[in-house]
């Protein structure tokens, strides 16, 4: 290991020769000036750790001296020297970035303690230099990855949208034909004829749905979140209003809340609800006494809350399947869907810094539960 590399400058030749000779012994590598100026000269040409330097000089005074080094070279470390006369000027000189200063005349035994000091920030400070360097490399980085990723995401949803177009262009075309053929000939048909058809019909819609969910699912990472205080009452109740047309039949029993307010994005967060809650209307659709409860639970650190059913259930076995796309705990000819309910859910969940959850007994039904981060 290289040792420690003192520029010393003082005009007086004897006490300039006196610390080199006093400290080479001690491990320190010594060059010694006895002309400001010169010592500048071999500080721009060589590297030193640590500068040494008298404070009253002829030719430049020592805070001169100190100022233009430390702008060669803004590590190294500078100390004065100075007599018990002058020790505001030496006040003066750590202001301009002196680390400390020594009084004359010298001892061994107190300028060895200072020197230590003095290389400890030089080192700290070449730490600080190589992190900060490092740190710029990771931005600089980061920085093009993100380009790379704004890019690869612009091109995603560019190839989604193009895919989407090139599956529902066939779609169209089957469903329209499919019309045209009933209208004109179902008459005709004999009624094998007309149950495939509207199997056709059936199948095309799947497919409308699929191709639908698919692009809102590629598209949620990518959505921007514009979080606020949401009424989540007002919220769950105008869904309600909205899906009861379609999901619900007399004789339902549903209750709501109280709900807390929330801090999320509304839209996203009506998306979650309406999943689970359309969920919950399907799955008890053949339920006498067919009951659905929105609530909120006693949590201190985040925002909780879970969507209740007394449907058809499941079994907690196939627990670890409910979140991945296009995975059904019951069949398609039973139930409508297209498995990605629960996956953009999750995602939107999770967007919100929170976890979503279920618990069920086959037969018995299944509560959601799900929580944003406050």
């Amino acid at each position: 290991m290289r040792a420690p590399r003192l520029l010393i400058v003082d005009d007086e030749v004897t006490q300039m020769t006196a610390l080199c000779d006093t400290l080479t012994p001690q491990g320190y590598e010594t060059v010694g000036f006895t002309s400001a100026k010169a010592a500048l000269l071999a500080l721009r040409e060589q590297r030193f750790e640590l500068l040494l330097t008298d404070l009253t000089m002829p030719e430049m005074d020592g805070i001169e001296l100190l100022r233009t080094a430390l702008e060669i070279d803004p590590q190294m470390v500078g100390v004065v020297m100075t007599g018990d006369g002058t020790i505001a000027s030496a006040v003066q000189a750590m202001k301009v970035g002196a680390f400390d200063y020594i009084l004359k005349p010298f001892r061994l035994s107190a300028i060895l303690p200072v020197i230590a000091r003095a290389l400890d920030v030089h080192s700290l400070r070449q730490e600080n230099t190589l992190l900060e360097m490092q740190l710029q490399e990771h931005m600089a980085e980061l920085e093009a990855r993100n380009k790379e990723l704004a890019s690869a995401n612009n091109e995603l949803e560019a190839f989604s949208a193009s895919i989407s177009e090139d599956l529902r262009a066939p779609l169209r075309i089957i469903s329209e034909f499919a019309q045209i053929l009933e209208a004109d000939f179902g008459a005709e048909m004999p009624q094998e004829a007309r149950e495939m058809l509207a199997r056709i019909h059936l199948g095309t819609q799947r497919m409308h749905l699929l191709v639908a969910d698919l692009l809102r699912l590629s598209r949620l990472g990518r959505q921007t979140m514009v979080k606020r205080r949401v009424d989540l009452d007002s919220l769950v109740h105008a869904l309600i209003d909205e899906l009861r047309p379609h999901h619900t039949r007399d004789g339902m029993g549903i209750h709501v809340g109280p709900l807390n307010p929330c801090t999320a994005d509304p839209a996203l967060l009506q998306q979650v609800m309406a999943n689970l809650l359309s969920n919950a209307f399907k799955f008890t659709r053949h339920r006498d006494q067919a009951l659905v409860e929105v609530g909120c639970l006693p949590m201190k650190e985040e925002a909780a809350y879970f969507v209740r059913d007394n449907g058809v259930g499941f079994d907690m076995v196939h627990a670890n399947k409910l979140f991945a796309p296009f995975q059904r705990l019951h069949r398609a000819e039973d139930y409508e869907g297209t498995g990605i309910g629960l996956s953009i859910a999750q995602r939107i969940v999770e967007r919100h810094g929170g976890r979503i959850w279920a618990e069920a007994e086959a037969g018995k039904g299944a509560t959601f539960f799900f929580t944003l981060a406050s």
